[in-house]
């Protein structure tokens, strides 16, 4: 089995957005640096090498997201983020799309007593990791995944999305 060597170069990135509601506090270059630490963070992670990355990220509203978590994850409500991830194609090239929904998203930062741009900031960096193969099915999976989400969040300035807020 052969094993994947950290990239020396850093990935590039393309980055496709498509608004399907208005979020003018999420503007496409605050998007782009997010998902684009969480890439650079991943690649020297070395879960998977690669040397470009291509997402799509569309922005949507409470009924396109249920739609489509129903209709690929058989699950009939809109959840926060969904990630499709497409693998590494033979010229190196990770490819995914993430679906974020903007209400889901609203609603959770308020909930938790988060602020809104550091919860968007997390989906985005979580979407982007699974979008590379990261997971959280398992354990051992879900302690790293959390771990390198963390540090990216860190390295932002924004605490540790999975500590429980006292209320």
């Amino acid at each position: 089995m052969r094993m994947n060597k950290p990239n020396k170069t850093p990935a590039e990135l393309s980055l496709t957005i498509h608004y399907a509601v208005e979020v003018p506090a999420l503007p496409r270059w605050k998007i782009r640096r997010w998902i684009h630490r969480a890439m650079l963070a991943a690649q020297v992670d070395g879960k998977v090498s690669f040397t470009r990355m291509q997402i799509g990220l569309r922005l949507v509203g409470l009924k396109e997201a249920q739609a489509l978590n129903a209709g690929y994850r058989h699950k009939d409500y809109a959840t926060n983020v969904l990630t499709f991830e497409y693998g590494v194609q033979p010229d190196g090239t990770a490819a995914g799309d993430i679906v974020l929904c903007v209400p889901v998203l609203t609603r959770e930062a308020k909930e938790q007593r988060k602020d809104f741009l550091c919860h968007a900031a997390h989906l985005m960096i979580h979407g982007t990791l699974h979008a590379l193969g990261y997971d959280h099915i398992k354990a051992r999976e879900a302690k790293h995944m959390e771990a390198l989400e963390t540090r990216i969040l860190a390295a932002m300035g924004i605490d540790n999305p999975y500590l429980i807020q006292e209320k």
